[in-house]
């Protein structure tokens, strides 16, 4: 169908709009690499916007050769990988009978999960749980507490309610069980939302601080967010007391800048691969019943 006038003009200042909002979120990124990527005068005086001004890779290549860094970078990169595969698990076992009304009981159960979102455990019972659990100082304390996410869970509900109960009796026909109906059926058929709140989950494990405050006590399995603010708070600690850049003392600003970049794009990096079902999957949240 061709487009009117009004249609085209809509359309393009649509275009323009996402355009600058996409720049607004860019900008802080790209200005924190020109920073990373600048020499220490032009770093502490201000001249650096979008471009690296008196280029230099000196502060990428100590980030890079900073064992800390790369060790918390592992234990990020662990909990995200095996909380989110866990998480996803646990999410879809949980939302599957919750999703099918057989089960008698799920208007109740579906009420004590809800519940659950309004009210929050208080910090001191929540501590004194994990650490009579035995979890303190233990990286599942920063997994097992928040394994399913009460709104995830919905999510991913919400989605097997929309698909027809026909396949159901189709494949109670052919002889499936319910494991065969959940994880032959409904999972192939659940991509968009899957990859949807598989992002949610990885994204909040990346981002995994609170927990690791309270919970973690050995620097040596601080995930990367509790380094960088260790960084952040004591540039000390990132700068050999001895180290040069140039002609210039040993500049923190371009170290921030990059450390910050150094945990921050790899789950960036992430997203485009999950775009195509990100679309749709995001789409889905209502209550259903």
């Amino acid at each position: 169908m061709k487009q009117t006038y009004g249609e085209k003009v809509f359309q393009v200042v649509n275009y323009l709009f996402l355009a600058a909002a996409a720049g607004t979120m860019l900008m802080p990124l790209v200005h924190l690499l020109a920073v990373s990527l600048s020499s220490p005068l032009a770093a502490d005086s201000k001249t650096v916007f979008l471009l690296p001004v008196e280029f230099t890779w000196a502060s990428w290549g100590h980030i890079l050769q900073n064992k800390g860094l790369w060790s918390a970078f592992g234990v990020t990169l662990y909990i995200t990988v095996v909380g989110t595969l866990l998480s996803m698990l646990f999410s879809v076992l949980t939302a599957f009978p919750l999703s099918r009304k057989e089960f008698l009981i799920r208007k109740p159960f579906m009420l004590a999960v809800i519940i659950t979102m309004i009210f929050n455990a208080p910090m001191i019972p929540f501590f004194l749980t994990v650490r009579e659990l035995g979890m303190m100082n233990s990286l599942w304390s920063l997994i097992l507490p928040g394994l399913i996410g009460t709104f995830n869970m919905i999510i991913i509900r919400t989605f097997f309610m929309g698909i027809p109960a026909e396949l159901d009796d189709s494949a109670r026909m052919d002889g499936c069980t319910d494991a065969g109906i959940l994880f032959r059926i409904y999972l192939p058929l659940s991509k968009p939302v899957l990859a949807t709140v598989s992002l949610f989950y990885a994204v909040g494990y990346w981002n995994t601080f609170q927990r690791a405050v309270l919970f973690i006590r050995d620097p040596n399995k601080w995930p990367l967010q509790m380094k960088l603010r260790a960084y952040l708070q004591s540039p000390e600690e990132l700068a050999a007391v001895n180290l040069f850049l140039g002609d210039y003392d040993f500049n923190t600003t371009t170290l921030k800048a990059a450390t910050i970049l150094f945990a921050t794009v790899p789950i960036i990096l992430v997203y485009p691969y999950l775009q195509k079902y990100f679309v749709k999957g995001s789409m889905l949240g209502s209550l259903k019943e």
